[in-house]
Order: C-alpha cells, then sequence, then structure tokens
C-alpha cells in the first residue's frame, strides 16, 4: 500500500495504482477520454493532468504516473498531488482547445449527444472561445460492418477502441496510421469487423465518432426510459439496461458486473432488440383444416381442454425453451403433475446432465470470475467464443497474464488465444484421464486446474460417460480439493440451470424431450423451437412464445406470451448465481407473460394454480426450492457430488466433439427474427470479408 495526499486529503491505495486512480479513491475529479481502467495505458489526451509537488515544475499526466513514481518531502512528508491549481486548470483549458480545434460542430446531429465525455469536459474543463481561425481537417468516414458507424470528423485519437479490440476481443481489427494531423483511426483495409464483441467499442468511445449503427438517428438518451435487467442471449445472464420509449426497446446496453461481464456484453446481446419487433405473435392461433388461423383466448383454451380431456396424464408432456424463466417452467410443471403426466423436460438439445448426480455436476463451479484465479485450463467440447463470448474474453484477459497453458479437445477454432490443440473427441480425453498424455501432468503441477466441459461433448449419446470422465479427471488431477472446485459446465441456453435445479426433467415414469416429440398426444412447448421437428410425432402441440419460428409453425395452437424485456422473471446463469430481469415494456396486442397464460389455462383445464400473481407464484417458488430467493447469489454444489460422478465413468464413443453453435447470431427465435443479426450471419459465413458499396 502506498500513502499520499490528494488536495490535502490523506489516503492509502495499493501501490500498483495509477495516480488518477488515487484521485478518484480520494473522491476528487479527473478529466479524461483516454484512460480506461479495463485497457492499457496510452497517455494519448493529456486532459487527465494534475500537479505534483516536489515533482517537474509542469503538470503531470496522472493516468501514467503511478503512486510509485512520485516522492515525498525530505522529512518524511506524503507525497503531495492537486487537482485543482491554476496550474492544472490553465492546462486543462489548453488541451481541451486543442482538442476541438478539429471537431465539427455536430452536436445537434451526433448520436451521442446528450452521453458525450466531450460534451460534458468541454462544458466542466474547457473555455468559451477559441482563438483557432484555420480550415479544420477532414476525414473520410470507414465502413467496419453493419454493427458500428463511423464518422471519423469527430475522432480525437484516443485509442480506446484500438486497444480494446487488441486486448480484450484478441483481434487488431483497428489501428492507427499517420501522425499528427494526418493521423486517423481505421482497418487500413476497408472490410467489416470480425469481433463478436465489436459493439463495445460504442460504448468506449468517449466521443461520436464510433456509434451504433441500428440505433442511429432513431432516439435521443433524454427520451428513453432505462431497466436494469439481464441478458438472455446466452447462459451468463451479463448485466444489461433496456431502453425503452413507450412499448418499444430501442436498444440495449451493458451495466457494470464485476462477477460476471465486467462491462461487456456480445453483439448479439446488443443488437437483438430489432428482433423484438418482428415475426411477433400477439394473438392465440388455432390449426382449423390443417391451416393456423387467428383466434380468441377462450377458442384456443378449448381447443387445449378438449385435448387434453381425451388424453391420459403418461401421454402429456412439456419442454421448455432455452430462453424459458424460472416462474414460467415452475408454473407448468405444477400444470402438469396436477394432470397426471412426468413428461418434462427443459433439455431439449438432450444434453447428459441429471439434477439427481447433484447441482456441482452441472453448473461452472470456479464460478465466471474465477476464471483468472486458475493457472491450468481443458477445454473439453466446446467453442466459448460463440457460446459465451464474454466469458472468452475473460479466459483471454487471464491469457494476457501469461502462466496460463490451455489444451483444446474438440474442434480447432480461433478462440482469439493461444492454446495446445490435444485432439478431437474422446479418446484424447480418455489419454489424459489415465495418465498418458503430456497435459495431464500440466493439469496436475497446476495449483487451480480448471476443466471447462461444453454442450458439444454432452448432447452425444455418451454425453453421460463423457461428462463422468470429465469429473474421474477432475478428481484426479486436482481440480477438485479443499479451497477450489475448478470443474464448470459451459451452458448455452439461460432457462438450462434453472430448470434443473427445478427439476424440470423427466420423472421416473417420464420420457425426455425427443421421446415426447415423436410419441405425446398432447406436446407444451415453452417457446421450445431448437427440435428436430422433422421428426415430430406428437399429436397435438401447443407453443406458448413470442415469435413465430418452428416450434410455432409445428403447433395446433398457439398462446402468444413475452418476450424477456416484456416480463419480470428469475433467471439462473451457467455458474448458478440466480438473477433477476425486470419488465422494460409490454407484450404486443393480445399477448401475455407466459405464467399468466399458463395460470389462465389451468383455471379452464379445472386444475387451478394456486397463485393469482407473479409475487404470489414467488412465494410459492421460494417455499419449494429457498435458493431461488438468494437473488444475486450462487448456491454452491457440494464437491463431493463431482467424486461420486467420477464413479460413473464409463466407456466412451470415438467420434469427435462438436459445438451446437454454427452460427454465433442465429441461436434463438428472437435473433432469427432481427434482420441486424441476419446481416451479421452473412458477412460471417462470408468470413466477414464483405466491404463497402
Amino acid at each position: 500500500m502506498a500513502k499520499l495526499k490528494i488536495d490535502g486529503k490523506e489516503i492509502e491505495v495499493p501501490d500498483h495504482y495509477t495516480l488518477i486512480q488515487a484521485c478518484e479513491e480520494a473522491g476528487a475529479e479527473v478529466p479524461r477520454f483516454c484512460f480506461h481502467e479495463r485497457l492499457s495505458v496510452a497517455g494519448n489526451c493529456r486532459m487527465c493532468l494534475v500537479e505534483v509537488k516536489g515533482g517537474p515544475p509542469k503538470p503531470q499526466a496522472s493516468c501514467a504516473m503511478g503512486v510509485r513514481d512520485i516522492r515525498g518531502g525530505p522529512n518524511g512528508e506524503l507525497p503531495e498531488v492537486f487537482t485543482n491549481t491554476p496550474m492544472v486548470k490553465k492546462a486543462r483549458e489548453g488541451v481541451m482547445e486543442f482538442l476541438l480545434i478539429n471537431h465539427p460542430l455536430d452536436c445537434p446531429i451526433c448520436d451521442q449527444g446528450g452521453e458525450c465525455d466531450l460534451q460534458d469536459q468541454a462544458m466542466a474543463f474547457g473555455i468559451d472561445s477559441s482563438r483557432y481561425q484555420e480550415d479544420k481537417r477532414a476525414v473520410e468516414d470507414k465502413y467496419i460492418g453493419p454493427l458500428v458507424k463511423t464518422v471519423m470528423n469527430r475522432c480525437i485519437h484516443c485509442t480506446r477502441c484500438v486497444r480494446f479490440t487488441t486486448e480484450v476481443a484478441g483481434i487488431s481489427e483497428l489501428g492507427l496510421i499517420g501522425r499528427g494531423e494526418d493521423a486517423e483511426i481505421t482497418t487500413y483495409l476497408e472490410r467489416a469487423m470480425t469481433s463478436e464483441l465489436q459493439g463495445n467499442v460504442v460504448d468506449l468511445c468517449p466521443v461520436g465518432a464510433l456509434t451504433s449503427k441500428p440505433f442511429a438517428f432513431t432516439a435521443r438518451p433524454w427520451e428513453l426510459n432505462k431497466t436494469e435487467s439481464i441478458d438472455v442471449m446466452d447462459a451468463l445472464g451479463s448485466a444489461i439496461r433496456v431502453d425503452t420509449r413507450g412499448r418499444e426497446v430501442m436498444r440495449v446496453l451493458p451495466r457494470v458486473n464485476e462477477q460476471i461481464n465486467e462491462e461487456w456484453i456480445s453483439d448479439k446481446t446488443r443488437f437483438i432488440w430489432d428482433g423484438l419487433k418482428t415475426q411477433r405473435l400477439d394473438k392465440p392461433y388455432v390449426r382449423k383444416d390443417g391451416r393456423l388461423q387467428a383466434s380468441t383466448w377462450g377458442d384456443a383454451f378449448a381447443a387445449i381442454k378438449s385435448a387434453v380431456s381425451a388424453t391420459s396424464g403418461d401421454k402429456i408432456g412439456a419442454i421448455a425453451g432455452d430462453l424459458a424463466s424460472v416462474e414460467e417452467m415452475y408454473a407448468l410443471s405444477e400444470l402438469l403433475k396436477s394432470l397426471g403426466s412426468e413428461n418434462l423436460d427443459c433439455r431439449q438439445d438432450g444434453t447428459a446432465l441429471d439434477p439427481s448426480l447433484g447441482r456441482a455436476s452441472y453448473i461452472f463451479n470456479p464460478s465466471i470470475e474465477g476464471i483468472e484465479a486458475a493457472d491450468a485450463l481443458l477445454i473439453v467440447g466446446a467453442n466459448p467464443r460463440f457460446e459465451a463470448a464474454v466469458l472468452n474474453s475473460r479466459i483471454r484477459k487471464r491469457w494476457r497474464r501469461g502462466k496460463f497453458p490451455i489444451g483444446v479437445i474438440g474442434e480447432a477454432a480461433d478462440l482469439r488465444y493461444s492454446y495446445d490443440y490435444l485432439g478431437a473427441g474422446p479418446e484424447t480425453l480418455a489419454d489424459i484421464v489415465n495418465g498418458s498424455h503430456k497435459f495431464a501432468d500440466v493439469l496436475k503441477t497446476a495449483q487451480k486446474p480448471m476443466i471447462i466441459i461444453g454442450q458439444g461433448a454432452l448432447i452425444r449419446e455418451d454425453g453421460a460417460a463423457v461428462l463422468a470422465n470429465a469429473a474421474k479427471l477432475a478428481a484426479a488431477v486436482g481440480v477438485v480439493k479443499d479451497g477450489w472446485n475448478g470443474f464448470a459446465v459451459l451452458h448455452t441456453a439461460a432457462s438450462r440451470v434453472g430448470g434443473l435445479d427445478l427439476g424440470f426433467v423427466p420423472g421416473e415414469k417420464g420420457v425426455n424431450a425427443a421421446q415426447m416429440l415423436a410419441s405425446m398426444d398432447v406436446l407444451f412447448l415453452l417457446g421450445a423451437d431448437e427440435l428436430d421437428f422433422s421428426r415430430k410425432g406428437a399429436k397435438f402441440t401447443v407453443y406458448i412464445g413470442s415469435h413465430g419460428d418452428e416450434g410455432a409453425q409445428n403447433a395446433d395452437v398457439i398462446l402468444p406470451a413475452a418476450t424477456y424485456t416484456e416480463k419480470s422473471g428469475t433467471w439462473v446463469n451457467t455458474e448458478g448465481r440466480v438473477q433477476v430481469g425486470n419488465r422494460a415494456g409490454f407484450a404486443p396486442g393480445d399477448a401475455r407473460e407466459d405464467w399468466a397464460v399458463i395460470r389462465a389455462l389451468s383455471d379452464v383445464l379445472g386444475k387451478k394454480l394456486p397463485f393469482d400473481s407473479l409475487r404470489e407464484l414467488r412465494v410459492k417458488l421460494y417455499a419449494a426450492f429457498p435458493h431461488f430467493a438468494g437473488i444475486d447469489e450462487i448456491a454452491e454444489g457440494d464437491s463431493a457430488q463431482i467424486a461420486a460422478l467420477a464413479k460413473k465413468a464409463g466407456a466412451m464413443g470415438k467420434s469427435a466433439f462438436a459445438s451446437p453453435i454454427k452460427d454465433f447470431y442465429l441461436t434463438n427465435p428472437i435473433a432469427r427474427a432481427s434482420a441486424v443479426m441476419a446481416e451479421c450471419s452473412a458477412l460471417a459465413r462470408n468470413n466477414f470479408q464483405a466491404a463497402a458499396e
């Protein structure tokens, strides 16, 4: 720790802090453009100047000077820093004047207006006039893809975007060429950016040089209502803010959550919002004479009642989709149990995860933040770049610190960091388990080794054996030990862990999702669209969901429901953290929240569920499953459960592991309804080499 004085206030801070961080700890406001806590120090903008007592007789860039770099007085006086002296004020005014000489007066037409760092700091630290009378420079706008709009006349060369793409995203797609007045940010060869995290440069840009292309000229920030929620596009549960105007979602932005997404979100999370408006189900439909026809709630419920009344409980089933919340899964499971059915499944992809084996067998035990504590990593059957892009950036963050060997079994892919490719399938895993592979020694010698098991290893026929063998390896090499549990199951579905916690899986006499799809007389699909409907044999299908996707097209009755931005709900992320999403708007037309649809249906079926509001539903839910009441908490799994799982290790197949996600941008009904995601998908298929027309 280091002691110093900031504007006369004595503070103690970690000795690796920069002066600007120390000033923040002391409560002093220091302006900045180029400095960012999660990026390397550049020292480009010079806006963060401070005065250091006993230092050189000129202002110092506080972002580039550490607290260890300043010295105290000759008699043991503490080092002193001043942030508001006349010298500092004059220096900041000069820097701001330089920054503005080429900056266009675009504020009335700039999408950054109202939330622009340059606007705010010019008002707070600048002056009201300029001595510059020469012509301003002009820089040609660049095409860098369908997501980020460029107006390069506004660029102040802070290089935040360059450092983000290089350091966090892991691909140097932006750079600075030229010097002085001729300097400009560019992709050099005009091409679309390829990173799944590129949209974060919009948040990082302190001016209006990089803005959201889909959001361009649609709204001003002061017109929008802000709602804090969580993302369901993957299983991370990233913290987001949903901005709405009236009933319409206008944009999605990240919130800071150090334990999960830091302050990054994936492009799918950020730009999916146009898919919330298209292909929506806004009224009930009933299939008549082979065609779906618009109907009323009463007629739709009557059709379902007729089918259910003629069917025994063992021929009724329900499958929950990837975006379902805990509340609606709980309501549907209670309804089916009242009908005498044990046919429930939240694993529409057939993953070999069984809640009876214990929570530790199906969650990301070390936690997302725990990746930074690991010192060796084995990835089995996963592609974190596509399955959890923000988590992949956390792996890269740890890799950049060094001494972090990574081995991969499965598809050889560009993960944005270097790794040892060990093999394609179970045979390589078996070699590591029995100790004949050299990577077994890497895991054994590590203090905190980690194994990530992806869905590509678990959705196979031998998925249970693969999971058990991974657990056997974990027990053998010290992945699970006192004070550390590095056994990590990486999910791709936001609903999966919550469903497993609820026990939304087949009962003793129940059948799984694939069997239900093929054989049920009455089948309820709760937003389940990722099924192989070519094998559908169910006689009567009820789809409860928000979009006209595969599930709706194969249904006999459609009950319109809400998306994740249109309802309050609980989701549990891949590490087992319980999180709550808040309603930002209302569903269109006659669509209602899923739990309310199920509650109304239960009344018609004569099996009335014992709650009339979301609050009452949660009271019942928390009584049955107390850990759901621990919002933003993780109910940790028992490491002994992994040891028990290891004893079930059996023979594995020989076919290679393959990631279930082939197209990052089109993984769910909302994404497939998005024109922006469709354009990104098309570019991805062409290796993102499309140039501007």
